[in-house]
């Protein structure tokens, strides 16, 4: 935080946290220098709910710094179909970078995180629970390094498609 003109705090402008995709290796690179812990989590990030929320509090407690990978509006087309993202990835990922437990958010346009993971090379690898038992995109990649993969309990009724379906569900006094 900064002092403003009234002598009150101000915080930093969370669009900072926003790395362009070419940027990523440089920036990442800088902060493992440090001897930072780097955890890297991905998603659409559609809908910003109280379960991300948890989730990326929860990610971000595995290590120093946490970077979000945020799938690009084409990217959400492709896997979740038309009508979505219903929010653009620059208000996403400002949606994101404004969470204090969120240190940088990097959009990417692949189906998978793979070539991203790659650039960023974390130390922890994060998905949901939803992929226990599944093969998690760059855990192969994480692993050689000496790194390791987690999943974390997600809260329960708490995602984008369950609260489409109630809204979708809702009538209006107006139609």
């Amino acid at each position: 935080m900064r002092a403003g003109p009234e002598r009150t705090l101000v915080p930093e402008d969370p669009a900072k946290k926003i790395i362009p995709r070419r940027a990523v290796r440089t920036t990442l690179a800088r902060v493992r220098r440090q001897g930072k812990t780097i955890v890297f989590t991905n998603g659409c990030f559609d809908i910003l709910h109280a379960g991300h929320a948890r989730y990326l509090r929860e990610a971000a407690a595995l290590g120093d710094v946490l970077v979000v990978g945020l799938n690009s509006d084409a990217s959400v087309r492709r896997l979740k179909g038309e009508g979505r993202p219903l929010q653009a990835a620059r208000d996403r990922a400002y949606l994101l970078s404004s969470l204090s437990s969120v240190s940088f958010v990097a959009v990417f346009s692949e189906d998978t995180p793979s070539a991203l993971i790659e650039e960023v090379i974390p130390h922890v690898l994060v998905k949901g629970g939803d992929w226990k038992g599944k093969t998690i995109v760059g855990s192969d990649f994480v692993r050689a390094r000496g790194g390791s993969v987690r999943t974390i309990r997600l809260l329960p009724g708490r995602s984008t498609s369950s609260i489409l379906r109630r809204v979708r569900g809702v009538r209006t006094a107006t139609g």
